[in-house]
């Protein structure tokens, strides 16, 4: 192999694995709270009752000045567009009335906004829905049913344009 290919591989290795030994060293993750507002402003408060915890969100969370492609036309609402996504790949699996799989009790998928004592709706979720679903992919999980590109992208637009009920209005 070249001498500059070698030096440029072995170069590229040390940066990577100094930027893997800095990520791991997150000591913030884990960290107890009960709300969002208890964590740095990365991270998000999740996981059951008595047992939740800071967990880091990357990317963060998007400014509002970073919502993304909202002149795309007509932006996506909950009834028309989201509700049938989630339900078909969300709610039927892991995050229903029904089928809590995910070990997450504090939230469903199954509606937009909770009534009285419920967990959180999807409102509330949406920028969490835009991250797992739309930017890394990793909702649903692997070997389940998972929706299309199109509809991935509609998830996300939904949440960067503020996660709209019905033709823009609220429940």
């Amino acid at each position: 192999m070249d001498a500059r290919l070698t030096g440029g591989f072995l170069s590229l290795v040390a940066v990577l694995t100094a930027a893997g030994c800095l990520i791991s060293q997150d000591e913030l993750a884990g960290t107890s709270c009960q709300l969002d507002a208890e964590c740095p402003e990365s991270y998000a408060c999740v996981g059951p009752e008595g047992q939740r915890f800071c967990e880091i969100i990357y990317p963060p969370r998007p400014a509002a000045s970073d919502a993304g492609p909202t002149d795309a036309g007509v932006p996506p609402t909950y009834c028309a567009d989201i509700k049938p996504v989630l339900d078909g790949y969300c709610t039927a699996n892991c995050h229903g009335p029904l089928t809590n799989n995910s070990g997450q009790n504090d939230f469903r998928l199954d509606y937009y906004e909770p009534d009285a004592g419920q967990p959180k709706g999807a409102r509330e979720m949406a920028s969490r829905i835009r991250y797992r679903a739309f930017e890394i992919r990793t909702m649903p999980p692997a070997n389940s049913p998972s929706p299309s590109d199109a509809q991935r992208a509609l998830l996300g637009r939904w949440a960067a344009v503020g996660a709209p009920f019905c033709d823009g209005g609220t429940p």
